[in-house]
């Protein structure tokens, strides 16, 4: 549900961006907001997966949480509700950054190999420019990436807020810690870039055909 929410984003930025009466900026924006609604409605699907994913046994032997449900009730037993939505703002924060990065980072290299002929505008350049997109935008998001993740996973009353986690992990792990887990990131990043930009040029390209199609005169 969190990948759906930013993928949700990113799509409405890039539906948003076919109308030629639309800016890049109302784009951002609009794909931005609609993250942030996502986010805010499915962040605790995310906090149970997050918990889910870092999950270890306990010192007696036992399961943290028994199964999905039981994850669901007991954080809000033992947190509150409120601890159902922990990280909302680090995860709209996150995928602000990687919605804004990845569609401004292709259109940028995917112009520079347009602009200096290394491939014509087609699926082999769409590839390359959607693989370096996701490459940069993992470098820009990874440490926002790394607290959230970190700040959800955290027992009560560990951080104090989402920068507070952040900065102890400066000062305790180095910069080299908002990087952890750089090359899954880059692999789901990567890989989502490149379906869902080239899927994206191909229905552009197929718009705009349909589009000559009507307005033509029979």
């Amino acid at each position: 549900m969190c990948f759906d929410s930013y993928s949700a984003q990113t799509l409405v930025t890039l539906c948003c961006s076919l109308s030629s009466d639309a800016s890049i900026g109302s784009c951002l924006l609009a794909g931005c907001t609609t993250g942030a609604m996502a986010v805010t409605f499915a962040q605790p699907t995310d906090v149970v997966k997050v918990r889910f994913q870092a999950h270890v046994r306990l010192a007696d032997g036992n399961k943290r949480y028994s199964g999905t449900m039981d994850a669901y009730k007991t954080i809000a037993r033992d947190e509150g509700i409120k601890g159902l939505w922990k990280g909302t703002l680090p995860n709209i924060t996150r995928n602000a950054i990687v919605t804004c990065a990845e569609v401004v980072t292709y259109d940028i290299i995917k112009e520079l190999i347009l602009k200096y002929n290394l491939m014509t505008d087609n699926v082999p350049c769409h590839f390359t420019a959607a693989f370096g997109a996701g490459f940069c935008t993992t470098i820009v998001a990874s440490p926002v990436d790394v607290i959230k993740t970190r700040f959800m996973n955290s027992t009560p009353g560990q951080y104090s807020s989402a920068l507070k986690c952040g900065f102890i992990m400066l000062t305790k792990e180095g910069p080299t810690a908002f990087y952890k887990g750089f090359m899954p990131s880059f692999l789901r990043l990567g890989s989502w870039n490149i379906v869902m930009f080239v899927s994206y040029e191909q229905i552009k390209r197929a718009m705009v055909k349909a589009q000559q199609a009507w307005s033509s005169p029979s």
